[in-house]
């Protein structure tokens, strides 16, 4: 216990001195083919809701994880244009600075409009808010102060285009204090008095210092220069510092700090550095480096941000941006600096105490005794083989089984291993498999010359396929259960050791059990359920008794996955582990996965039993390392730092539906017209990593009768609603308090006032008419109907004149405008544009369509955009195209539509009919 709190002591310290950074530093690029406008990147600013919104020399762009909205920048001088910062006020009110002045942004019409432009008609380097809400503004005209709607002007020099008022940074200080970066100079400014104080440079006048950026912790502001690197000011003393530290470069392109310890540099020619300003030494640095993997793909840095979650943002000149992937963190990777990192050590074996670790792998054997600050290594010589398969802690020693080697001993107090029995075959020579105990302080060794059965040091039994019921192959395993009945795990099948009659039984299975299937081993839970893992296939359950048994239920997430191991946690959840990832499972219909996301190397497991501390922490061998939970499951929930967000709805594929989307208490509404039928929902957890680990469960009322799976996506498509109310809710997989809803009313195109005077007026023509035609003929007309034997054709057409003919003319019309004229590849093309060119109505249009081709309108122009699509994949001058620029010149709207559609008609994605006919076009 001791021992995990130094632990956690220790990773809290680390993680308080470099601000939460993410466990892992692999980074991910954005450029063009993820939707990124503009590769030049200037500003970046993580928004309270989670949005990343990114300046660029063009525009503004807005990032979810998954898509991006883009805010372009209108001007003719495209200088001008170039985003020098952003900003969040009250009201998640975005603001904008650029050498144009200072910008807002306005979500529902989705562009950028001015902001105080009557009176800020320049350029805006800096914005900054206070905890009162006010606004400070630095511009190339001094300083603006924005408080209750009202604009006040501050300027260091009288004269307003002096270089004085040529204002770079702006630093929140101590004391009622601004702090104001200009160009050449550093001020003071009292926020009560607005007095302003130059901070004098002593001997160094600095005539040949441009200042750009500057950071303050503690006592101490840092000036990031054009020319000399970093220069220190020492606030109490009123002196500057040259020279302060060596990062390769003395161009500064950013500067930010998390108030603590941590300076972060970003540098135009020698990539980020983290500098410990206590230490006065750079604690990392990320650089472009050709020829190694995991760097950032740029060293010429224009813009850096570390949120809040500790994810790294480096935005690059004419290469576009990359973040590091997020990582909760609930899962870390056990190292013992400087002696043993199990990092990309695939781990077989474990056993764990209170002060010692011990790790079996491919590559040998590892002790660590953290208390005693020991380490050892066991490997061949020392060992006859290095893969080790099993650790079995047993009456004060460590017994270990290799594949291939036998079996040692290891005596921990001396740090020695022996053999265990020399004299044996399979101790020496062969594989061992597994080493249990039962409650008669037996021990018993699986391998792969049958079962064996010691006590105290003596061979009490060596069970063979020959002299007793055992299976024929190699013996896996073997679980003893709360009745003390062994359960034999072997290459061909499963036996029972049954304590009672002291002898191993094969006969005794029920029909229709998993007895004949190789079982890597058998698990027993606190309700007395067993679970059998077998090699493939699903994981079989059975009460003691073998008298109730079943399979895990199909359509969950561990199906198609083969399960390595299994333990139960102190909440009574299992943990299976899986070849395709790891899974807690509630034993009811509750099934949570864990990713990349969560902190785990990899998602392969092999068969490594998992070991529950004296603490309750739960260790796992990893394909990729030793791993274990770094804190209690049931807080999970309270670190998701941003909520679910419904980001956009989409209507009939085009742009999204913005003004009627409301949000109040995780509940959205959106109202809809009639002709709204096909609904795209975009949704976002706001959790940056990559896109492929991103789980949720989703229902919509009325359609979905429990809560359907969704993985690696991030919006759902709904085709042909009709009028009505519906209720899409979605969640995190396990976490139930994650939930959002979006509330959807579908107006009927029933019209009560319209169709009530139509009605009236049918009713009265009606009357009339039956008056009429009673008093002409006779009362003895037939009273039978004859049936008329027409088609049924939907009501709204049911009154139409259109003629087969005219439908055939028309069909072959269309079809020749399209192959001459190509129509279809303008986006904005209309029903109404179309029946235009061909001189008829939209209604006769639309009844060909629906009535005739038996599809709408859009399903008929994009089934061309597809075709269209096929035939320029296979033409080498659209080569380098990618997918979303290909789909643009088809004439589809946006990349949601084109991708939705192609998979509604052909069955597979974009990208998979690319590699099927082997182009290497790219998304």
């Amino acid at each position: 216990m001791n021992n995990l709190i130094r632990h956690i002591t220790s990773f809290i310290f680390i993680s308080l001195s470099l601000s939460a950074y993410p466990i892992s530093y692999s980074f991910r690029g954005l450029s063009e083919t993820n939707g990124l406008s503009d590769l030049t990147v200037s500003a970046l600013y993580k928004d309270s809701v989670g949005y990343l919104w990114i300046g660029t020399a063009t525009s503004v762009e807005c990032f979810d994880g998954f898509r991006f909205k883009h805010y372009p920048i209108f001007g003719d001088d495209e200088k001008l244009k170039w985003v020098n910062v952003i900003a969040e006020t009250q009201g998640n009110q975005i603001l904008v600075g650029n050498d144009m002045g200072l910008w807002r942004i306005n979500k529902e019409s989705g562009k950028l409009e001015p902001f105080v432009a009557e009176v800020i008609k320049f350029g805006v380097r800096s914005l900054l808010t206070d905890a009162q809400g006010t606004l400070y503004i630095g511009s190339e005209k001094g300083l603006f102060v924005c408080k209750n709607n009202e604009l006040e002007q501050i300027t260091i020099n009288a004269d307003m285009w002096s270089s004085d008022n040529f204002i770079v940074d702006l630093n929140m200080g101590e004391k009622d204090t601004l702090w104001i970066l200009t160009r050449s100079k550093l001020y003071s400014m009292n926020l009560s008095t607005r007095k302003i104080t130059l901070c004098p440079c002593g001997d160094n006048d600095r005539q040949d210092y441009t200042y750009r950026k500057m950071a303050r912790i503690g006592s101490r502001l840092y000036l990031g220069t054009m020319e000399h690197g970093v220069v220190v000011y020492d606030i109490p003393t009123g002196k500057f510092r040259d020279n302060w530290i060596d990062l390769g470069c003395n161009v500064i392109s950013s500067l930010s700090g998390d108030g603590k310890d941590i300076l972060y540099v970003g540098t135009d020619g020698n990539g980020v550095h983290f500098v410990s300003v206590k230490e006065n030494k750079v604690m990392k640095s990320f650089r472009y480096e050709p020829g190694t993997n995991g760097g950032i793909r740029s060293n010429s840095v224009y813009s850096l941000l570390v949120d809040r979650e500790g994810l790294i943002w480096v935005g690059f000149y004419q290469l576009g941006l990359d973040y590091t992937l997020y990582q909760s963190g609930l899962f870390s990777t056990y190292s013992y600096s400087p002696y043993f990192d199990s990092k990309d050590i695939p781990v077989r074996a474990i056993a764990i105490n209170e002060n010692e670790r011990l790790i079996g792998s491919r590559n040998g054997l590892f002790y660590v005794d953290e208390t005693k600050r020991r380490f050892r290594s066991f490997k061949s010589p020392q060992l006859r083989s290095n893969m080790i398969m099993c650790i079995y802690p047993f009456q004060g020693k460590y017994y270990i089984g290799t594949y291939g080697g036998g079996m040692y001993i290891l005596d921990s107090s001396t740090l020695t291993i022996h053999d265990f029995e020399p004299s044996e075959t399979p101790f020496v020579k062969g594989h061992v498999f597994c080493i249990k105990s039962d409650n008669d302080g037996c021990l018993w060794i699986a391998t792969s010359m049958g079962l064996y059965q010691y006590k105290d040091g003596e061979q009490l039994n060596h069970y063979t396929s020959s002299n007793s019921k055992l299976l024929e192959g190699n013996v896996l395993d073997i679980c003893f259960d709360s009745t003390g009945k062994g359960w034999i795990c072997t290459a061909t099948g499963l036996c029972i050791w049954d304590p009672s009659t002291r002898s191993i039984k094969s006969d005794v299975f029920p029909e229709g059990f998993i007895h004949k299937e190789k079982i890597r081993t058998v698990y027993e839970d606190s309700s007395h359920e067993l679970y059998f893992l077998p090699d493939k296939g699903p994981i079989f359950i059975s009460d003691l008794s073998m008298t109730h048994f079943r399979r895990f239920q199909p359509g969950t997430l561990l199906e198609g996955k083969d399960a390595m191991f299994m333990i139960e946690d102190r909440e009574g959840w299992l943990w299976i582990g899986t070849n395709q990832g790891l899974y807690r499972y509630d034993k009811k219909s509750t099934i949570v996965p864990y990713t990349f996301v969560d902190g785990l190397p990899s998602s392969v497991f092999i068969t490594c039993f998992p070991v529950i501390d004296a603490s309750g922490t739960i260790w796992f061998g990893n394909s990729k390392g030793l791993i274990y939970l770094t804190r209690d499951l049931r807080d999970i929930n309270e670190e998701n730092s941003y909520p679910l967000a419904i980001t956009d709805v989409y209507v009939n594929g085009k742009e999204p539906y913005h003004p009627a989307i409301q949000s109040e208490q995780h509940l959205y509404k959106v109202s809809l017209e009639s002709s709204h039928k096909n609904l795209t929902i975009c949704f976002s957890g706001f959790t940056y990593s990559d896109p492929v680990y991103m789980s949720y469960e989703y229902k919509m009322e009325g359609m979905d009768d429990d809560w359907q799976l969704l993985g690696g996506k991030s919006e759902l498509t709904y085709y042909d609603l009709s009028s009505g109310k519906y209720q899409f809710k979605i969640r995190r997989i396990g976490e139930p308090g994650s939930e959002i809803c979006l509330s959807v009313t579908i107006a009927s195109s029933f019209n009560a006032t319209l169709w009530g005077t139509i009605l009236l007026l049918i009713a009265i023509i009606c009357l009339s008419y039956a008056y009429y035609w009673r008093k002409k003929n006779s009362p003895a007309l037939a009273a039978d109907a004859i049936e008329t034997g027409k088609p049924v054709v939907e009501e709204k057409y049911r009154k139409s004149n259109v003629s087969m003919e005219e439908c055939h003319r028309l069909a072959n019309e269309l079809d020749m405008l399209m192959q001459e004229k190509r129509l279809y590849v303008n986006p904005d093309l209309k029903i109404a544009d179309l029946a235009s060119v061909l001189n008829v109505s939209p209604y006769t249009l639309s009844y060909v369509f629906n009535q005739f081709l038996n599809k709408n309108y859009y399903d008929y122009l994009n089934d061309y955009r597809i075709a269209e699509f096929k035939r320029l994949l296979n033409e080498d001058e659209y080569s380098k195209y990618t997918l979303s620029a290909l789909a643009e010149l088809c004439g589809f709207s946006s990349r949601t539509s084109f991708f939705r559609y192609f998979k509604k008609t052909t069955g597979i994605t974009p990208n998979e009919y690319v590699q099927s006919i082997g182009r290497t076009n790219e998304d």
